[in-house]
């Protein structure tokens, strides 16, 4: 075959050898700059975030959440006994004047413990007139029986009459005996009329002495008898009295206990003034005083703060609180305003942890606010505490510290190069650190060290190993 016979095979075998040598070209080139590309890399400076040290005033503070609350609050309480259901509640913050209804219970069972104690304090006083009267029957009776002419003096009367007429007729008997002895001595008359004068004389004798034995009867036994049982029937009617008096008082007591506490079952205002609901427990999400809600004695029902000393309190953490102590520094910031208060107290003993707070120990704290307008029981506020103030003193950025068990470091960017050295802290707050000792004012730190340099990884990876070779 001739070179005329395939043109389109010479032409492409031109055009494909010219882009094969194009594309050497372009490796040798590539080729040529690489090492060039990786030699400026590796000599172009990094940039880094840094900060310049500087003293400054720091101020160390913790904050917590909290609300607002009075610090002399006017309770008021259920003042009815036992159990009772709210029937109506005033609505909470509702400025009210005093006397003004607060509260409605129900006042079913009370009204029916007046009516039945109506019916108890009547029916003592009934009963204790009754008892007077027994009273006064047994003080006449034993009155009577002691009086003259009364049934002992009329029985000694009438026992004594029978004793003198006895004696007169064993006196007529002994002489009627004494000359019938001597007709008898002398035969005018026979034996049989002397024994008959002689029976009649013993027999008005034994009458005699019968008398005389009735009369020490009435005397030594009858009369004490007598008057035994009538003093005590006396006192028994006097200490019935003594008791039906205190039965009729305690009755009446609670009867007029009964009305009492019908009357407090509507439940007024003690003073004018703002009302608030007591404030309920932490894991609960409505109050305890409702419509229908069960209420007893002596539990708080509503408050009446003193809008003119207002407190908050706030839970401290146990790591800080030690810190803290009255008359620290606070600032309270509400949704208008910024109030400058101090610390009233500390809590000495922690309030309880549970589930709802995370078990997170803390110290209730008051902070005490300045008399000012438009604070109101239930505001929130954020409260910063100052702990510490520390005036024109050398600053690192929290940031720009790795702490190790082997100390703190951090890197000091001198001539273009970070250089890792150990520093001395002290006090500190969210963002910055006291330097106590190893950089000069003026001197570069670099910020987030971990991330940016490369030996700062292997910096704690060394503080770990020693660690637990010390383990």
């Amino acid at each position: 075959m001739t070179s005329s016979d395939n043109p389109i095979s010479l032409s492409n075998g031109s055009t494909l050898g010219w882009k094969r040598g194009l594309v050497v070209v372009l490796l040798c080139g590539f080729a040529s700059l690489v090492p060039i590309y990786y030699w400026n890399e590796a000599e172009a400076p990094k940039s880094y975030l840094t900060h310049i040290i500087e003293k400054e005033n720091l101020v160390v503070s913790v904050t917590e959440q909290g609300t607002l609350e009075s610090s002399n609050n006017t309770e008021v309480k259920c003042k009815v006994r036992g159990f009772n259901t709210v029937t109506w509640v005033v609505e909470v913050g509702t400025e009210v004047n005093e006397g003004d209804e607060l509260v409605r219970l129900d006042t079913k069972i009370i009204e029916e413990s007046v009516s039945l104690q109506k019916t108890n304090r009547d029916s003592a006083r009934a009963e204790l007139e009754r008892t007077k009267a027994d009273v006064a029957k047994s003080q006449i009776t034993r009155d009577a029986y002691e009086a003259k002419e009364g049934r002992y003096d009329t029985q000694w009367q009438a026992l004594n009459n029978s004793k003198i007429l006895a004696e007169k007729r064993l006196a007529t008997a002994t002489k009627v005996l004494d000359r019938t002895e001597k007709l008898y001595s002398r035969g005018y008359i026979n034996k049989f009329e002397l024994e008959q004068d002689r029976f009649q004389a013993t027999q008005r004798r034994l009458e005699l002495q019968v008398i005389v034995k009735q009369i020490e009867v009435l005397e030594n036994y009858t009369k004490k008898m007598q008057m035994a049982t009538l003093n005590g029937n006396l006192l028994a009617n006097k200490s019935k009295k003594q008791a039906d008096e205190a039965g009729l008082e305690m009755d009446t007591i609670r009867l007029e206990r009964a009305k009492e506490e019908l009357l407090n079952c509507v439940i007024r205002a003690p003073r004018s003034g703002l009302v608030i609901y007591p404030s309920s427990a932490e894991w609960k999400e409505t109050p305890d005083i409702t419509e229908g809600a069960t209420v007893r004695k002596d539990q708080i029902l509503l408050l009446m703060p003193d809008l003119k000393k207002m407190q908050v309190k706030v839970g401290i953490h146990e790591s800080v609180v030690h810190r803290i102590s009255s008359g620290s520094e606070a600032v309270v910031r509400l949704t208008e305003q910024e109030v400058y208060a101090k610390v009233s107290s500390v809590a000495t003993v922690t309030k309880p942890a549970g589930w709802w707070t995370g078990n997170v120990v803390k110290y209730d704290t008051i902070i005490e606010l300045p008399d000012g307008k438009g604070l109101k029981p239930g505001m929130s506020a954020d409260v910063e505490i100052i702990i510490a103030r520390y005036s024109n003193v050398l600053t690192i950025p929290v940031a720009a510290v790795l702490q190790t068990e082997e100390g703190n470091f951090c890197w000091v960017l001198t001539a273009g190069k970070p250089k890792r050295r150990l520093i001395e802290l002290g006090d500190s707050n969210e963002l910055f650190i006291v330097v106590n000792a190893g950089l000069q004012e003026g001197e570069e730190v670099i910020l987030n060290p971990l991330a940016h340099i490369d030996d700062a990884p292997s910096t704690v990876q060394e503080s770990l190993g020693k660690t637990a070779q010390d383990g």
